[in-house]
């Protein structure tokens, strides 16, 4: 499947692409996503590509489209709260329900954790799982990221508190 999965920056006209792929994934991507909830609408998803492509620009974080094939947006896959003076960054990934289970998500995290290294000063990646989602530890760890632990009470959504597995990816790893 990795041959036929790339990334690219995203644009503005993905933003109805990415509504619908979050609206058709909202009962997965809910349980573990804080931004999202049953009133998402198409401006958020406006919105959201907006606030990227300028972070992009300004090179304070670097979001991607994943895309299938010729064309098809799979998902999403960035880079976020990045510390210059540490050179490291979070590396995250999200794929919609009916392309799940292809390794998009994989691919398309070693693709991220490539072009990290090949344009960036980033030396860590790293990548924040809590413990129960199942489907995200086994991308992490099918793209080659290293198991360092699990932080406990690490992650909070919706009042609640979850542990958390840390995945890293270093540049000497590549």
């Amino acid at each position: 499947m990795s041959a036929d999965v790339s990334i690219r920056p995203l644009r503005e006209e993905d933003a109805p692409v990415l509504f619908e792929s979050v609206r058709e994934s909202m009962d997965e991507l809910s349980v573990w996503m804080p931004w999202c909830h049953s009133e998402y609408s198409i401006s958020e998803a406006r919105d959201w590509i907006g606030t990227k492509i300028s972070a992009f620009e300004a090179r304070d974080e670097f979001h991607f489209a994943i895309i299938l094939g010729e064309g098809q947006l799979a998902g999403v896959c960035g880079l976020s709260g990045i510390q210059k003076g540490n050179r490291l960054a979070n590396l995250g990934y999200w794929v919609r329900t009916s392309l799940a289970r292809r390794g998009i998500a994989t691919a398309a995290t070693r693709l991220l954790a490539d072009w990290a290294f090949q344009n960036t000063k980033l030396n860590r990646l790293e990548i924040l799982v809590a413990v129960r989602n199942h489907p995200s530890l086994r991308v992490a760890a099918k793209a080659g990221a290293v198991w360092e632990g699990v932080l406990r009470g690490r992650l909070r959504h919706q009042e609640e508190m979850y542990d958390a597995v840390m995945f890293s990816m270093l540049r000497g790893d590549r």
